[in-house]
């Protein structure tokens, strides 16, 4: 590994990414999870949700390598699709109307200026028939896959939610074993508007904000009849994420053309020096 080593700091409506250019492979030979979990420890080094790796693949402008901070390889990450989107476009790796492949499938995006626009893959395992048991009290949850699996659950006060502790015993609840699942909750505004709070797997905590959570969020709602597209979404950060999609509510619901809509911010460039890294085997600076 040789140092400095440049890296990006991004945020996605509070969702922040480590991103570094990796065409060129210059951290080949690097357990990846483990410097994913060193450079994201808050404090200690760069800190961030997520680390992100942009690199070279036939048949798209790039792909990418995409780790939560417990170093845990997640399939897809709508805000961390957003700001690689404007990274790649920023670095001249991709034009302004892209694709790029992740774990999840293929993403179409668009860069307008601080905002991106991504196009999501469809849903799938949609099932609104789970309940839970917390501490004695009952909760209602539905379930849906918008890249990650997420679960969703409504409350009528967000700011009363103890989202920490209920997120941390839904996400390893046995209907959701082996994998686990994010957790989301929901509260309805008015005029289409959401409020999200998201306990995410893989940081362990609730976040400033999650796009997949967002979408998941948006679906669900709307299947129930709560909402009707585009919907807005108030993040626990304070920002605002607009979910686009159709919805047909037949017998077997069909949702398509599903979009992700919000800022992607440029936050700092650095230089990552030796002591970020604790010396261990595999991600030892040495």
């Amino acid at each position: 590994m040789n140092f400095p080593i440049s890296f990006t700091k991004m945020s996605g409506s509070g969702n922040d990414f480590i991103l570094i250019d990796h065409r060129q492979g210059s951290l080949a030979g690097v357990d990846l999870k483990a410097f994913a979990r060193a450079v994201c420890r808050r404090k200690f080094s760069v800190g961030a949700d997520g680390l992100i790796l942009i690199e070279s693949v036939a048949g798209a402008d790039f792909t990418w390598q995409f780790f939560n901070a417990d170093g845990s390889i997640a399939e897809m990450c709508g805000n961390g699709a957003r700001c690689a989107a404007r990274f790649a476009f920023t670095r001249g790796i991709a034009p302004a109307a892209m694709r790029f492949m992740t774990l999840a499938g293929l993403i179409e995006a668009q860069v307008v200026d601080g905002s991106v626009k991504i196009r999501m893959t469809p849903p799938t395992r949609i099932n609104e028939q789970h309940t839970v048991i917390l501490n004695g009290e009952t909760l209602t949850l539905s379930s849906i896959n918008t890249g990650v699996p997420h679960a969703v659950c409504f409350v009528a006060d967000n700011s009363a939610t103890p989202v920490v502790a209920w997120g941390r015993e839904i996400r390893h609840h046995e209907i959701f074993k082996p994998a686990g699942s994010n957790v989301n909750f929901v509260q309805v505004l008015a005029n289409n508007t959401l409020h999200l709070r998201t306990y995410e797997r893989g940081v362990e905590d609730e976040t400033m904000a999650c796009g997949t959570g967002a979408v998941a969020g948006a679906i669900i709602a709307a299947l129930q009849g709560l909402v009707k597209p585009p919907v807005s979404v108030i993040t626990s950060g304070g920002e605002r994420l607009t979910i686009h999609f159709t919805l047909e509510n037949t017998a077997i619901p069909v949702i398509n053309n599903i979009y992700l809509e919000g800022p992607a911010l440029f936050i700092y460039e650095g230089l990552l020096a030796p002591e970020a890294l604790p010396a261990g085997p595999g991600v030892s600076a040495s």
